[in-house]
């Protein structure tokens, strides 16, 4: 990233947004902002970039009225369907162009110390997310990895996000549907928790248990009492009268 002076960036945004207030366009692309606000545009072509080489939207939109933060909408957000067909690839050189710097903060994902450590946390995944929804299936699975250790803690001490105890294959598809429709939210965690907690309250309460236990009241353990329904053909714990 070439060097340039804050002013000039805070000027060009103080810029974009009175020309957002004027228009008041209903949806925000950078296709709107090259057409409309070329020298914005150019300057953030030149000077704001990302990690890997890409503009980096995620730290224009922050810096804008939170109204049009609401309005913007990224190339990267797909359908499932566009989604399935994406030509997707694998690089890894761009997944250590993002965690490099930041190495040794990946304990974050699983016991952040602070709300620095939070912040980072955010920065990693929103920079990863945004690598995975162009294609790059190396990136979808790094982030997927570490993110699972941030939601194994959510589930275990938040008792809101506790209905998703015994539902652990779901939620790899959880993470991905969240990686696939993030858009511009502020916090990707935010996003995430919100989400977990919103799909969890339509998730039945598992009761877990050992087959090897001992049925209550009984001498035999709860392996001796497997049947199968002759209705249903459901397996399930035969339950004496």
């Amino acid at each position: 990233m070439k060097c340039y002076k804050i002013e000039n960036f805070n000027k060009r945004i103080l810029e974009l947004n009175d020309l957002l207030f004027k228009e008041q366009p209903s949806k925000i692309t950078c296709s709107w902002i090259s057409k409309n606000a070329p020298c914005a545009y150019r300057f953030f072509c030149k000077h704001i970039r990302n990690d890997v080489g890409d503009i980096d939207w995620d730290r224009i939109v922050s810096h804008l009225d939170k109204n049009f933060q609401k309005r913007w909408t990224s190339g990267y957000c797909k359908t499932k369907k566009q989604w399935i067909a994406l030509k997707w690839y694998r690089n890894k050189k761009e997944v250590n162009l993002v965690i490099r710097k930041q190495k040794h903060k990946l304990y974050t994902f699983l016991s952040p110390q602070d709300t620095d450590d939070r912040r980072i946390r955010n920065a990693i995944t929103i920079a990863l997310v945004r690598i995975s929804q162009k294609g790059n299936l190396s990136a979808k699975q790094e982030i997927i990895s570490l993110l699972k250790y941030t939601v194994s803690y959510w589930i275990e001490w938040i008792p809101c996000l506790s209905p998703w105890k015994g539902y652990e294959s779901e939620i790899e598809d959880q993470l991905e549907t969240c990686i696939r429709r993030y858009r511009f939210t502020g916090s990707f965690m935010t996003y995430l928790f919100c989400s977990l907690e919103y799909r969890g309250r339509g998730l039945k309460r598992l009761h877990l248990f050992s087959l090897d236990d001992q049925m209550p009241n009984m001498e035999k353990r709860r392996i001796e009492n497997v049947v199968k329904d002759p209705e249903t053909n459901q397996i399930c714990i035969y339950k004496p009268y």
